[in-house]
């Protein structure tokens, strides 16, 4: 082992010999200085300069600081350009500063008889979290992993800021770049509109808190947070608040302001627009598809109790460490419970996961390790059990995913950043309708109590005219064969440019209106057409 390892080494340091004289011999032109020399035939690291013909030795290290007239051990060049010696000098500098601190690197290590450990600086990192109970997840900022490169680029010496520098110096130069990156996104909220979008939360403290934002082609900017544990109780309240954000940003850049869909904000809404007589009040489609999936919970008797007993076998499961571990050797380490982006779509999801793994979990309620188990003869081992092996269960189950599925998929699309919802949701909610009836194969008495809860929300809270003028807007469902320009998306349409134009513009639209839908004028160009499935529709 020890002549292999020393063979190894040996091998390793040759290596690194070969490529050192590789780096420096004549036969390689990737230093800049060979732009500046001719190389001397037969003559091993000889450079002729090409301004005072002077034949230099030790290659082109060496003739950079004969160009740089630095004189360190090389007369410097009498005849070089200003702009050459300038560019040679600054080359010549950076590498010495780069070699003076690796002669302080490695004096460092020799008087603290320290080597390199990336385990052991790693765990300095981790320490500076842990006692400055900075959260995990701050190390997927990627700005965390900005500064370790920093750091590391600058090598020994590097100063870190003071307490003061943190909270004055640095932090205003921070407000003034944000307050820089503001203007720009005003700038775009003035040429194309925007749109505000409302966020509302809980903290510890059981305090009502909201956030708003802006939305424009340019991305998705904070505006301010308000704390709404009085204001939310109250519809002239609420409006209030929204109609005062409404003027931080601008009435004339504002295109829609959206929130959720509860009864003093949907009021609140509609004395918005009508205050406002250019702008839309849009409920939050996230929010609106989850309150269609817990419409299915409560409204279809099937979807209740299956949903219950899910709730009951998975909250029996991990509620025990030891079931949990007989779980996971029948699942092959799969889980039951896999969380969502909403309460009710977690409860849809989590059924999805019972399913898959029906055939386990059955197999383990049959095993000898169950049955010979205390959980066994517990009241909730036995309904667990009960429910696991009855084949009407997972046959409701089935259904229940049927109707829900195609909910969800549009649900994570309108709560992804991938690509603008707007000019989509019209779309997949028709395509989510169709796709719940084809899961039924067409019979009507199964498909029609899910539709009939989906049309009650749809109809009365999501279906918008701003969703009806994106959808016939957007070049990607216009010029598709399955497009469908309907009296409901006509009047979307229309209502949207009767509320944001006046005569005048309104004209010029509807003139545009035709242009677009014949594929006249820009809209006709190939390049324009092939753009339509590459841009997203608003850049399109």
């Amino acid at each position: 082992m020890a002549s292999a390892s020393g063979s190894g080494s040996a091998s390793a340091s040759n290596t690194r010999v070969v490529a050192k004289s590789r780096k420096n011999t004549t036969g390689v032109r990737d230093d800049p200085a060979w732009a500046h020399g001719y190389e001397v035939p037969r003559e091993k690291l000889k450079i002729k300069c090409k301004y005072c013909n002077k034949i230099v030795s030790g290659g082109p290290y060496r003739l950079k600081h004969h160009l740089g007239c630095t004189k360190i051990n090389v007369s410097p060049c009498i005849a070089v350009p200003d702009d050459v010696k300038n560019n040679m000098l600054a080359i010549c500098m950076h590498l010495e500063d780069i070699s003076m601190k690796k002669k302080q690197a490695s004096s460092c290590r020799l008087e603290n008889d320290d080597v390199i450990d990336i385990d052991n600086d790693d765990e300095n990192i981790a320490r500076f979290f842990y006692t400055s109970a900075i959260p995990f997840n701050c190390v997927n900022n990627p700005e965390f992993e900005k500064m370790c490169q920093l750091i590391g680029k600058y090598g020994i010496g590097l100063k870190p800021p003071s307490y003061h520098e943190l909270r004055d110096k640095y932090l205003r130069k921070e407000v003034d770049n944000t307050m820089s990156l503001l203007e720009e996104h005003k700038a775009m909220w003035r040429k194309s509109g925007c749109s505000i979008t409302s966020d509302g939360w809980t903290d510890k403290k059981r305090r009502s808190i909201c956030n708003f934002l802006v939305n424009s082609p340019k991305g998705t900017i904070f505006l301010t947070s308000i704390d709404t544990s009085d204001i939310s109780k109250t519809v002239d309240k609420v409006f209030e608040m929204i109609d005062d954000i409404v003027d931080q940003v601008g009435e004339e850049n504002v295109v829609q302001i959206v929130t959720d869909n509860t009864a003093n904000y949907k009021a609140a809404g509609e004395m918005l627009m009508e205050k406002r007589k250019k702008l839309f009040w849009t409920p939050c489609a996230a929010h609106c598809i989850d309150l269609m999936l817990e419409d299915l919970e409560k409204k279809i008797k099937v979807h209740e109790l299956t949903i219950m007993k899910g709730r009951k076998i998975t909250t029996f499961i991990y509620s025990r460490t030891l079931i949990i571990t007989m779980l996971k050797h029948f699942t092959k380490g799969k889980d039951l419970i896999r969380p969502a982006v909403t309460r009710f779509a977690t409860a849809y999801l989590t059924l999805g996961c019972l399913f898959d793994n029906r055939n386990a979990l059955r197999t383990m309620f049959a095993s000898k390790q169950w049955k010979g188990s205390r959980f066994a003869k517990l009241e909730g081992g036995k309904y667990a059990e009960r429910a696991v092996m009855d084949n009407r269960f997972w046959s409701n189950v089935n259904t229940c995913l049927k109707a829900a599925y195609p909910l969800i998929k549009v649900l994570r699309m309108v709560d992804s950043d991938e690509k603008p919802a707007m000019g989509f949701i019209y779309n997949e909610m028709e395509k989510a309708e169709q796709k719940i009836k084809a899961n039924f194969k067409d019979d009507r008495k199964s498909y029609d109590p899910v539709w009939k809860v989906i049309d009650e929300r749809w109809e009365v809270q999501l279906h918008r005219p701003l969703h009806a003028a994106a959808y016939y807007l957007n070049p990607q469902l216009h010029f598709s064969s399955e497009f469908r320009a309907d009296r409901e998306v006509m009047r979307g349409l229309y209502k949207v440019m009767d509320r944001m134009f006046d005569d005048e513009e309104r004209d010029k639209v509807d003139l545009q209106l035709e242009e677009f839908k014949h594929e006249r004028w820009l809209f006709g160009f190939s390049s324009a057409k092939s753009m339509r499935f590459k841009k997203t529709p608003a850049d399109w």
